[in-house]
């Protein structure tokens, strides 16, 4: 299940502070977002109800915490998003991000190690994952 622009706010801090009330959630955010106290305990009851957050009592106020770790929340977001695609324009995609992102030298060598990793299981040809209609690869145009 998805998480919204809103949602992921939220998400961060938590993940940040390890728990947080929704007060300590409106004090950090509230500013940026000019948010009220009712809309972050929304916010809060969505991610609960998806089942990213948890919540516990303390006192008169609830604590919340992940369900999840942000790097896995950050992979599942991802391969939602690789999902939509044609996985023959993956490729693209990360050129694009690659392009766009701002790295340190270490970054690009993690990313040229994983690449040479990546060699050896390299393809001739990736394979459409598309039905018949949702894109232009040849073996869709009868060719």
């Amino acid at each position: 299940m998805s998480i919204s622009k809103s949602e992921w706010e939220i998400m961060r801090v938590i993940w940040t502070k390890e728990e947080a009330t929704s007060g300590q959630i409106l004090e950090i955010l509230g500013n940026k977002n000019d948010w009220t106290a009712s809309t972050v305990k929304t916010f809060l009851k969505r991610l609960v109800d998806k089942g990213y957050l948890v919540r516990t009592r303390s006192g008169k106020s609830y604590l919340y915490s992940s369900t999840l770790t942000e790097q896995d929340a950050m992979n599942q977001q991802v391969d939602d998003l690789f999902d939509k695609f044609c996985q023959r324009k993956h490729t693209m995609i990360l050129k694009h991000l690659l392009k766009e992102t701002p790295m340190t030298l270490t970054d690009i060598a993690d990313l040229q190690a994983l690449l040479l990793a990546k060699k050896e299981e390299a393809l001739d040809e990736v394979p459409c994952n598309c039905i018949p209609g949702q894109c232009r690869c040849k073996e869709h145009l009868g060719l």
